[in-house]
């Protein structure tokens, strides 16, 4: 199990409004996009257990997640690093994993770095 350390209310708070910030058109704040990103990876965490892919969001955050083989040392063999924006319209469903491939704003490697099963989240 995933260590909360953003409850559930202030995560979808923080979700809730980079969501009318980004249909607004306008920017988030910057402490509400870092409580955003992290409780989404929190949540990824808990959804996908396991420790065999390293999302990295930087400089907001870091989860390990999905089963299969644990990575205890060096770089893990199977990374997934994007930005926040990235990372908030995936776990929102407002951008589909194929979408940001395509558009080369998602960086993965290794065999089970394909988190489209998983997302979105909400």
């Amino acid at each position: 199990m995933a260590r909360r350390r953003i409850s559930a209310e202030q995560g979808s708070a923080a979700v809730r409004s980079w969501i009318r910030d980004q249909e607004a058109g306008s920017d988030t704040d910057r402490k509400t996009r870092a409580a955003a990103v992290r409780y989404l990876l929190e949540e990824l965490a808990e959804r996908a257990r396991g420790s065999s892919v390293e999302v990295r969001v930087p400089p907001w955050g870091v989860t390990q997640c999905v089963e299969g083989p644990a990575h205890t040392r060096g770089t893990p063999p199977n990374v997934v690093e994007l930005d926040a924006e990235t990372w908030l319209g995936l776990a929102t469903g407002r951008l589909s994993w194929n979408e940001a491939c395509a558009a080369g704003r998602i960086s993965a490697s290794g065999t089970r770095a394909d988190l489209s099963a998983v997302l979105p989240l909400i």
